[in-house]
């Protein structure tokens, strides 16, 4: 009867660790040493037969009628030193120090020796550590060693990030086959195909024109031209000078017209027949093989591929953002879909959506160990759509409530509010955030303290709506901020002085909705026109509430949740949170109920976003 397995693992770990140990011993004491690598200058005394039974360089090396077979000393090329020296302490050892700045030395050597362990661990350390700076590095580097683990890793990750590494020098510097096996993917990361024709024109136009120029009708064939508009075909694609001079791609440009037109090019592919043993012996005819010629079948060419990219499954979603996490509403399917599940989040916080559509919170009270001075900050955090969840960023350093947040010009500010602190003074203070230097900083302050407000950004321009002031009394007043002049401006007051309300931009206009007034809630509405500064009213929402949010989504105007006053069955009068979701009907101009109730929405904030389905789970 055999040993159990676990007893039999443990026996093996046991002698495996015994013999390493046991040649680790000989090798530091001089011990049945027979071979010498030398390395520029630098000697390895070791074992022949450990590096054979390691490595199938050393063990052919060792066996071959080659002189270093019988020679003491072998003396290698295009190795350093210092690396030389890692690979044989992992060899008796298996311990291994990796760094950043060793990995692709201890990779190729590892890859030249053919030990696939030390090839495995620099695959991992790569993989876990690719990032904007390094993924275009990793990737030409798996493609130079032939290690489709690491380059399909990395070329996802460029595939994922399109639009940032496409903006890097570096991304232009790839040969034709390396842009190829990146726009080639369907796992491309963009929402409209014209990007990939712009960024290959960007990279034939950076250098060696006219090599790279003769290499676009291949890679033409990388682009689905079927997946663009007629019209940008027309007036972009074919007026293009370099296409406009080349025949062979206005041919090709042809057959993507033609196809819209449902008139398809066919071409001929080898089809490859892949025959058995026993077909082979059956194909023998007095003595000689009969050879099946290859067929051939019909195929579209390339550049009539019209499979839709990853980054083209993007759909207008209602983000909402609560301490439990955040769901993404889909208000036209009625569909529901998890974005992420949290514990960061503060419950009182304040969310914004920048033109890029990249999403922000800020809000609730984090003490930071790095400001001895004040310590008491609030979280700053970013969703991450690749990964769907939230990346902790520089802590706001004045923590505050009922603020305002917009953006601007890659900066992000924080408007007003009042002061975490004891006696909350109302601040007139705006803290700006640059997303290129990743710092806060302070910006020029408001003309007047305020909190409970409301702030929208439009146009690289930052509007301050309504609020109340130090002496708690609510505002009509409204101002601009223009980040260029660095300067506010008093726009035209709207009609009732109100806070919390619900704001949004809607079709180049600005709406604002319910909220309180100094003698109770209101259901009015007002829209403001930038390009006239003027307040109007609108139609009226059908309750009063506060804390209502505004969204504008898709051409649409939604309203969600807030406060209203309700009627208990004892006849009492309560604040009541409501979860429910209304549109605006703009032919019958009324509003209209979506959904009595959404799951998820209490106490959350409200973003309109563009986020892929595809890496979302449905609810």
């Amino acid at each position: 009867m055999g040993l159990p397995f676990d007893q039999v693992e443990e026996l093996r770990l046991y002698q495996q660790t015994l013999l390493q140990d046991g040649l680790k011993d000989m090798l530091d004491h001089n011990k049945f040493l027979d071979c010498v690598l030398k390395v520029k200058g630098k000697e390895f005394p070791c074992h022949r037969l450990v590096l054979a039974a390691c490595s199938p360089y050393f063990r052919a090396m060792f066996l071959s009628d080659m002189e270093e077979s019988k020679k003491r000393e072998v003396s290698l090329e295009d190795v350093d030193p210092d690396v030389m020296g890692k690979i044989l302490h992992y060899i008796y050892t298996s311990e291994l120090e990796i760094t950043e700045q060793n990995v692709q030395d201890i990779f190729s050597v590892a890859n030249m020796f053919q030990i696939p362990s030390i090839f495995t661990v620099c695959v991992s350390f790569l993989q876990k550590r690719l990032c904007l700076s390094n993924c275009l590095a990793i990737f030409r580097l798996g493609l130079m060693l032939d290690c489709a683990r690491l380059a399909v890793a990395a070329r996802d990750f460029i595939c994922d990030r399109f639009a940032l590494v496409s903006r890097d020098e570096e991304f232009y510097q790839l040969s034709p086959d390396e842009l190829i096996a990146i726009i080639s993917s369907d796992s491309l990361n963009i929402e409209k195909e014209e990007t990939v024709f712009e960024v290959v024109m960007k990279w034939v136009g950076t250098k060696d024109h006219e090599s790279r120029q003769k290499a676009l009708p291949v890679i033409f064939e990388s682009i689905r031209f079927r997946l663009m508009p007629n019209d940008y075909i027309k007036d972009h694609v074919e007026k293009h000078a370099t296409v406009k001079s080349s025949p062979e791609l206005l041919k090709k440009l042809q057959m993507v017209k033609d196809a819209q037109k449902g008139k398809f090019t066919v071409v001929k592919k080898k089809k490859v027949k892949k025959s058995n043993e026993k077909q082979a012996k059956d194909n023998v005819v007095n003595g000689v093989v009969d050879e099946e010629e290859d067929t051939e079948e019909d195929a579209l060419p390339g550049i009539l591929n019209d499979t839709m990219r990853f980054g083209m499954f993007l759909q207008d979603l209602i983000f909402m953002v609560s301490d439990s996490g955040a769901v993404a509403y889909d208000p036209t399917a009625n569909e529901c879909y998890f974005a992420s599940l949290s514990t960061q989040i503060p419950k009182n916080h304040v969310s914004l959506v920048t033109k890029e559509n990249q999403i922000f919170i800020v809000g609730g009270l984090y003490y930071n160990e790095d400001s001895k001075e004040d310590p008491m900050s609030s979280y700053f955090l970013q969703y991450d759509h690749l990964d769907a969840d939230w990346l902790g960023m520089p802590p706001l350093p004045s923590p505050r409530c009922l603020f305002g947040l917009g953006e601007a010009e890659n900066s992000i500010f924080v408007v007003g509010g009042k002061e975490l602190k004891e006696g909350e003074k109302t601040l007139d203070s705006v803290l700006c955030y640059d997303r290129l230097s990743f710092k806060w900083g302070e910006a020029d302050s408001l003309p007047y303290a305020v909190y409970g407000h409301a702030v929208v950004s439009h146009k690289d321009l930052v509007y301050v709506i309504g609020g109340k002031g130090s002496d708690k009394k609510c505002l009509k007043k409204m101002c601009v901020y223009d980040p260029s002049k660095f300067e506010w401006k008093e726009l035209a007051p709207m009609k009732t002085a109100r806070s919390l309300f619900g704001a949004t931009v809607h079709k180049d206009k600005i709406y604002v909705a319910a909220g309180v007034t100094d003698s109770g809630l209101t259901n009015s509405v007002e829209v403001y026109d930038i390009a006239t500064n003027k307040w109007d009213a609108f139609t009226e929402f059908p309750q009063e509430r506060s804390s209502v949010s505004l969204v504008s989504l898709a051409g649409v105007l939604y309203l969600l949740g807030g406060f209203a006053t309700v009627e208990t069955e004892s006849g009492e009068l309560v604040p009541t949170e409501l979860n429910d979701v209304w549109r605006y009907d703009e032919e019958q101009k009324k509003w209209e109920g979506v959904l009595r109730e959404i799951q998820y929405a209490s106490g959350a904030t409200f973003l309109p976003v563009r986020l892929n389905v595809l890496r979302l789970m449905k609810m």
